[in-house]
């Protein structure tokens, strides 16, 4: 028992002293940082262009719908003018 439980000890200040030592980081050349700056700002510019397309589209589909919906109330009041022309008639023939 005393070497399983020293086993576990060993091994837990191990992973410990492993998971503390520092990644070993290259130092990032002018032509790195500058191909990165190059490359971040391409696709900042790919993002805002596909952001405008988009707002574009939504604009242009909500004007549709709001369209399509005015079109509807118009049918619709249509139809109970001429619902209440035929309860006039119906109700002068009686």
């Amino acid at each position: 028992m005393h070497k399983l439980l020293a086993a576990l000890i060993a091994g837990l200040f191990v992973s410990g002293a492993f998971a503390q030592t520092p990644a070993a980081v290259p130092a990032a050349t002018p032509a790195v940082v500058k191909a990165e700056a190059k490359v971040d700002a391409k696709a900042d510019a790919k993002v805002e262009k596909a952001d405008a397309a988009a707002s574009k589209a939504k604009t242009k589909a909500h004007a549709k719908a709001s369209h399509t919906k005015a079109k509807a109330h118009a049918k619709a009041l249509k139809a109970e003018k001429a619902e209440g022309k035929a309860d006039v008639k119906a109700a002068t023939v009686k």
